[in-house]
């Protein structure tokens, strides 16, 4: 199937950390994280992909044609440094569209500008390109495709420290628990949709209001709870937490190298 990801936000949150690239070029180890969840994608045999650009779209555009292979590729160098022979290519079979979906385009927009790209198309992925976990894809993909439903998003247990405040009418604090405590569960992405998920689109409207609350309307929506791996990178320190998961051996996500 081919794989949408929405790659054209401007990433406020981690601006502090570099204003010059763009939040999916943010390198995980040495690698930018939308590369390592392609990666993930093509693990599965899901290598056709889809990039709805807007914000740092040369810097992405760039990345891939100017793609260094010897990064996390095995070569072999010989004559002094002269001839680099590469042993082994990690994105060689990868088949990427970019695409130009505007600036300021919320997700259901981007998704409405790619969608000649998915004519033909029975059942496509779509996910944003900040968030990586070790879902089985395989069995997910497998049991949606049992279900005669139009969509379906992973949900994950809220993932933050703060705490969940109730009160009562006269504002006298009733309880409290850390929001990883509670049962909230968050949208975490990793979508998958038929092609009649555009029936339910409207120009303007972002994807997982408007369209999905229609889903929602005529039980059309899955919602796929996972307790796994996922974690999603909006803050510098979220950055820095997916480092140290690799500086202590293999991420959770990289399930191409866990045999």
């Amino acid at each position: 199937m081919k794989v949408v990801l929405f790659c054209g936000g401007m990433g406020t949150r981690l601006r502090d950390y570099s204003e010059q690239i763009p939040k999916p070029l943010v390198e995980v180890g040495s690698r930018p994280i939308m590369w390592h969840l392609m990666k993930y994608y093509a693990h599965y045999g899901h290598n056709d992909f889809i990039l709805c650009l807007g914000y740092g779209a040369t810097a992405i555009k760039n990345y891939f044609l100017k793609y260094d292979p010897t990064v996390s590729g095995d070569f072999r160098l010989e004559d002094n440094g002269r001839k680099v022979t590469m042993l082994h290519r990690d994105i060689e079979d990868w088949k990427i569209t970019f695409v130009e979906t505007g600036l300021h385009s919320n997700i259901g927009q981007r998704l409405m500008a790619v969608r000649k790209h998915l004519a033909g198309e029975e059942m496509f992925l779509a996910n944003y390109s900040d968030g990586l976990s070790d879902l089985n894809l395989h069995t997910y993909v497998e049991n949606f495709k049992k279900r005669n439903k139009t969509g379906s998003f992973v949900t994950v247990p809220a993932p933050y420290s703060f705490h969940l405040v109730q009160s009562d009418h006269e504002g006298l604090a009733t309880g409290l628990e850390l929001v990883t405590s509670s049962s909230l569960r968050i949208n975490g992405g990793f979508f998958v949709f038929r092609q009649d998920v555009f029936d339910y689109m409207q120009p303007g409207e972002e994807l997982v209001i408007e369209p999905f609350n229609r889903m929602i309307e005529k039980r059309q929506l899955i919602a796929h709870a996972y307790d796994g791996f996922w974690r999603a990178m909006d803050t510098f320190k979220d950055k820095m937490q997916l480092d140290e998961l690799l500086t202590r051996g293999l991420g959770p996500w990289q399930v191409w190298q866990h045999g």
